[in-house]
């Protein structure tokens, strides 16, 4: 059963979400941007997505290039909560999954660290 939920409140919800990250990792982001989108047209399914370079990868030469962006996909996270509390969770652990991401922390070390 899917969520209903304004796109005022969704916005607000990964905006709490970003807010709950620890002051050190939400100050050392740099140059990317979070958006929030209905949904991926190429998967459809997925709940987010990191596009960029991440802090890990990046060099001397980094520069000059657009922001890094992060989508958190509303529809399909809607679409797998029962609750508006499900909604926060699954928020809170696609915004988390994506800036890490951005930190250069692969799946495989999110799943490790229980945020798979």
């Amino acid at each position: 059963m899917a969520v209903e939920m304004s796109d005022a409140r969704f916005e607000e919800l990964v905006a709490d979400a970003l807010d709950q990250l620890p002051p050190e990792f939400a100050s050392a982001m740099d140059n990317v941007v979070v958006l929030v989108e209905d949904r991926n047209e190429s998967e459809p399914d997925i709940l987010g997505l990191y596009h960029g370079v991440a802090l890990t990868e990046r060099g001397h030469d980094y520069g000059g290039v657009l922001p890094d962006r992060i989508s958190i996909y509303r529809e399909p996270i809607l679409g797998i909560c029962d609750t508006e509390d499900d909604v926060v969770e699954e928020v809170l652990i696609t915004v988390v999954h994506e800036v890490a991401h951005h930190f250069g922390i692969d799946d495989a070390r999110l799943h490790e660290l229980g945020w798979g």
